[in-house]
């Protein structure tokens, strides 16, 4: 018998292994710091895609009908293309991961698009509604109990690490929990729906995070309408008038009940403290939206580094239009677009998804952002045109996956939620959606779906090339948890090491050769870790290991070459080696770069105080210094520096800045005020920063501290 293109065999369990996928990927996260949580997440959402088209090209091992094909493939495999083409011309690394990100991507939508039916698509809602419950269950737990099962950034961020993945994930979940609960009949159902919204809802305000909130300011003006709009089509509208207060009512009640229950995680106490954020759930977002108003938002706080962010970003697209610097490459040539003296090396990505396909993906980023932009405009239209049966089928499905993509594109311009595995693979699955619909629906044009030929032959391919797939998904997998893990491990043996406060002590040796052979081992496997990997080599520095610790950040410059903080580190370390050429060598690279740049300034400032040049070092550094454009090591050697020429209002200026940017150090800072008082010659001054400096002292460790103030002075700090 004929079987129409797309339907779905019985027995075919590919929409559950996607519903399945969508459950386990917010839902599961790694109980220690061995692994990255969005590597797991990563490792679910590739294992169950692959899987599910195992399954389905399983099911469809007879089938000669044709399959479904759709406008909408082209996109992500005109980006996988691209990058596969960058990896000749640009970072080869990050382009093979994003090949592999687009592949996936592509995979997800093509099984979509021919799975899922209106009959299974409630199945997929549910994954997607169930997962974002237990995520916002750890959320809770960590905002509430201080619940630590799980290694986290910024609390609290259930699974994600970082509370605003977490909250970007859950914003966009929320039109398929709103589909869900207009399609209840029961009362039963009913409530566990309602409740799960709230609950979402509050653990999303836990978050405080901005983006996310204005996706829900959004959806709260699109979901009441949508509904509406399609009432006559859905369960709700034969609701009693029961169950239309139990419904409303245990929303707004989970809401302001859970919403008003203070927070018992010390990090939230201290934000609110330092930050007035509030502590409760609905304080903190009151207060994160408020924020969005103050103009200190766009001239100090994290808006205006990302308008540094984006602004570098622009000019790269200006630059290089047509080609880009290449899939994945933006925070490798990012360095080379900054404005002269500013440093975005500790960014990975630029926190909006549209300028960073932009500048990497050059004329494909375009035709992929145009046409989908296109696209979604032209569904939106035809969905409103719906009607009769049309709109009784389609309407609504279609308009909560529109939903769904206006919350994720409005997340997108403040993150980067493509490149998280979960909002990654919603994003694919809600275009299958929209895909699916159009096929159901016979439309016509560019943005329709279209027959794909089948035969026998081809599920037979795809099962064994998905086989295929599926093997070097594992060995990947082996790969990334083996390497880091060891470069993890190393981490943490390298800090608490230092964190012991006696790190030559011989009772370390063990630990620290262990620790350089991990370290080894796991950039042997993967060179490329640049946000874990420096950090060891930064505690070698301090312990004075300057040779280990080049070697280290050298392999980081092997994979992101622009990186003049990384270069003048590397600078400091030959000068601590007795290298000075290679020192000089590695400056005049990094001021090739950033002349500016405070890192550069204050490397050129020790090499010159180093090769006895100290006037012209004094002057640089009292530039930057008076001007406030300063590092750690400016202040430090601005301080040495001006004391041996008596400015000692300028050594003064130096130690009050590094109390400024760093007073965890003020201990030390504090008792070189006191000395560069006493040479400038107000004992009176002196005396109240060594007070300060004795009273910070931790017992047992006075005479340390004792030890940098001046001996006469020790009898003027004694107790009465």
């Amino acid at each position: 018998m004929a079987m129409p293109p797309g339907e779905v065999l019985k027995g075919d369990w590919t929409v559950a292994l996607l519903a399945l996928m969508m459950f386990l990927a917010p839902a599961l996260g790694v109980p220690n710091e061995e692994m990255l949580q969005d590597t797991l997440k990563s490792i679910v959402v590739s294992f169950a895609a692959l899987v599910a088209a195992l399954a389905f090209f399983w099911n469809q091992r007879t089938r000669t009908q044709p399959l479904r094909w759709h406008g909408l493939m082209w996109l992500p495999l005109l980006l996988m293309v691209y990058a596969l083409g960058s990896m000749v011309w640009s970072h080869t690394y990050l382009a093979g991961v994003e090949a592999i990100r687009w592949f996936i991507f592509s995979v997800l939508l093509w099984l979509g698009l021919n799975t899922l039916d209106r009959e299974r698509l409630p199945t997929l809602a549910w994954g997607i509604h169930v997962g974002a419950v237990v995520a916002s269950l750890w959320t809770a737990l960590q905002y509430w109990a201080d619940f630590a099962f799980f290694p986290q950034g910024p609390n609290p961020a259930s699974t994600f690490v970082n509370r605003n993945f977490f909250a970007e994930f859950v914003v966009c979940t929320l039109p398929f929990s709103v589909y869900l609960l207009a399609r209840a009949r029961n009362s039963a159902t009913v409530a566990l729906l309602a409740f799960s919204i709230g609950f979402n809802l509050v653990a999303m305000f836990m978050t405080g995070t901005r983006s996310a909130l204005l996706a829900f300011f959004a959806l709260l003006v699109v979901l009441p309408f949508i509904v509406w709009r399609y009432r006559q089509h859905l369960a709700l509208s034969g609701w009693d008038a029961g169950r239309r207060i139990l419904a409303g009512g245990l929303i707004v009640a989970t809401v302001i009940g859970l919403g008003l229950i203070t927070t018992g995680n010390p990090k939230m106490v201290e934000e609110n403290r330092t930050e007035g954020r509030g502590l409760n759930a609905l304080e903190r977002s009151f207060a994160r939206a408020k924020s969005m108003a103050a103009t200190e938002e766009y001239t100090e706080r994290s808006f205006s580094i990302r308008w540094v962010m984006w602004k570098a970003t622009g000019r790269i697209i200006q630059e290089r239009p047509l080609t880009g610097v290449g899939a994945g490459a933006w925070e490798v040539d990012i360095p080379l677009y900054q404005e002269a003296g500013s440093q975005l090396e500790t960014d990975y990505y630029v926190h909006n998804e549209v300028l960073q396909l932009l500048a990497e993906y050059g004329l494909a980023g375009w035709i992929f952002l145009l046409t989908l932009l296109a696209y979604l405009s032209r569904a939106a239209w035809r969905t409103w045109r719906l009607s009769g049966d049309d709109a009784r089928q389609e309407g609504m499905l279609r308009a909560t996956t529109l939903a769904a993509l206006t919350a994720f594109l409005i997340v997108s311009n403040a993150g980067f939620p493509w490149r998280m595995a979960s909002t990654g693979a919603l994003f694919a699955l809600c275009l299958a959606i929209l895909a699916a619909s159009d096929a159901r629906l016979a439309q016509r044009g560019w943005s329709a779906a279209a027959r794909l030929n089948w035969k026998p032959a081809f599920s037979q391919i795809g099962a064994v090339t998905t086989m295929g797939c599926l093997a070097l998904a594992a060995y990947i997998t082996q790969q990334a948890a083996a390497s880091e893990s060891l470069i993890v491990r190393a981490t943490k043996i390298a800090l608490s090491v230092s964190q012991s406060g006696d790190y030559n002590n011989p009772k370390w040796i063990k630990q620290r050769a262990e620790m350089l052979d991990l370290i080894r081992r796991g950039i042997d496997i993967n060179p490329h870790y640049r946000k874990i990997t420096p950090m060891v080599a930064d505690e070698l520095a301090k312990w004075g290991d300057w040779t280990n610790a080049v070697w280290i950040w050298e392999s980081v410059l092997g994979s992101r070459p622009y990186v003049t903080a990384i270069m003048s580190n590397v600078a400091r370390g030959y000068a601590q080696m007795g290298e000075p050429d290679k020192a000089m060598a590695m400056l005049e690279r990094a001021k090739v770069l950033q002349p500016m740049a405070p890192s550069v300034r204050s490397l050129e400032v020790i090499l010159l105080s180093r090769n006895g040049n100290e006037p012209k070092a004094l002057a640089m550094a009292r530039e930057d210094i008076l001007a406030e454009r300063y590092d750690y090591d400016m202040v430090n050697t601005g301080y040495v520096l001006a004391m041996r020429a008596k400015d000692y209002d300028l050594a003064i200026k130096s130690m009050e800045l590094r109390n400024k940017g760093w007073p965890a150090n003020k201990l030390d800072a504090d008792a070189k005020l006191g000395n560069a008082w006493v040479g400038k010659g107000d004992t009176n001054k002196a005396m109240e920063y060594f007070r300060a400096a004795m009273a910070a002292t931790p017992p047992g460790q006075e005479q340390a501290t004792l030890n940098m103030i001046p001996q006469p002075l020790w009898p003027l700090l004694q107790k009465p």
